[in-house]
């Protein structure tokens, strides 16, 4: 009798680890012909821009390659320098970075503003720098300068932070040729415990911008930009390895549906820049990844924006590790990506 119910409960284990099986292989079905839309739209997207940046080639004269390494070597120590981590806990520090990336604007001429908040009765900002040429739109550029735990975070996200500078470096020194107000923003509390909460730097200022929604035309959010690697060290959210490349040399442009015009116009004056690889990744939110920075703050109200990206953990292993320090990242590769959204906001 024993054995008899025995095989019973194994038959029954049996169907239902099959059924289970059968779930999970429909899943990933169900991935690979999300991931199939995906690639096809960018491949429509690349045509459409393609097409129009064809009547530009006379233009290509005028594509800056000025970013400069050095430069950005000496940003990331600047904002690497201090006595204790830059996190929520240690707000003294936040608070001597903020002040450092305030002096550094002005000395590209530009005066920044402070949008102050409190969290748990501690005040934290964002600091907020416009480079107004009395247009009617605006595009706003914007990296976390704070990090995770005890960490040093180079690449996440001092080299972020870097790659704002250097960009109102020169859009400043190219004032004339801009077409679109800018708005430099130096985002606080983007880490855990404060990442998709109100509290977050990115949710404050989306919120308080809400009234000139229409006049943003464009958010380009930096996240972790300096980490490369040729080696098979790229890895991908389920589906999407089978249509975009094994190595980790390049830089990523992440967009939801309704942006990827924005990634589909920095790949282009990437590949225009003759430099770095760009790579577009066009996806819902739920794919793992695709919203893990504060762009998903601006897809909350429907404005358009991306995130430009190593693809963070998807590369980096020294991701939130005592191991991400200055030393791991390739300054010059950040100087290429800085050059191909310096060029895209010119044009």
């Amino acid at each position: 009798m024993n054995n008899i119910k025995s095989i019973k409960t194994t038959m029954m284990t049996i169907e239902t680890l099959k059924n289970r099986e059968s779930v999970k292989y429909g899943f990933h079905i169900i991935l690979i012909c999300i991931s199939l839309l995906i690639w096809s739209s960018d491949l429509r997207a690349e045509s459409s821009v393609i097409k129009k940046s064809q009547n530009k080639m006379a233009e290509q004269n005028s594509l800056l390659k000025v970013a400069d390494s050095k430069r950005l070597n000496q940003y990331l120590q600047n904002i690497l320098n201090t006595d204790l981590p830059r996190n929520y806990q240690n707000p003294a520090q936040l608070n001597r970075v903020a002040n450092g990336l305030i002096s550094q604007m002005q000395q590209f001429g530009i005066t920044c503003k402070e949008q102050k908040y409190s969290v748990n009765n501690q005040e934290y900002k964002n600091v907020i720098c416009p480079l107004n040429i009395q247009a009617k739109n605006k595009i706003i550029v914007g990296a976390h300068y704070d990090v995770y735990g005890e960490y040093v975070g180079a690449d996440d996200n001092a080299s972020g932070v870097a790659g704002v500078l250097e960009t109102a470096r020169i859009l400043s020194q190219n004032k004339n040729k801009l077409k679109s107000n800018i708005d430099f923003v130096f985002y606080t509390l983007e880490e855990p415990p404060f990442f998709r909460t109100e509290n977050m730097g990115s949710a404050v200022h989306a919120r308080s911008i809400l009234n000139e929604k229409d006049q943003i035309s464009a958010v380009y959010i930096l996240e972790m930009i300096g980490y490369f690697d040729e080696k098979n060290s790229q890895d991908y959210p389920m589906g999407l390895g089978l249509f975009y490349p094994k190595h980790g040399n390049y830089i990523a442009a992440v967009a939801n549906f309704s942006s990827r015009n924005l990634s589909g116009s920095y790949c282009q004056m990437m590949k225009q820049l003759k430099q770095l690889d760009c790579q577009k990744l066009t996806a819902p939110s739920f794919i793992q990844g695709v919203d893990f920075s504060d762009h998903l703050n601006y897809w909350q109200y429907d404005i358009p924006a991306i995130m430009i990206t190593d693809t963070a953990f998807f590369r980096n292993k020294n991701y939130h590790t005592s191991a991400d320090q200055a030393q791991t990242l390739d300054t010059d590769k950040m100087a290429q990506v800085v050059d191909g959204l310096a060029n895209t906001l010119l044009k």
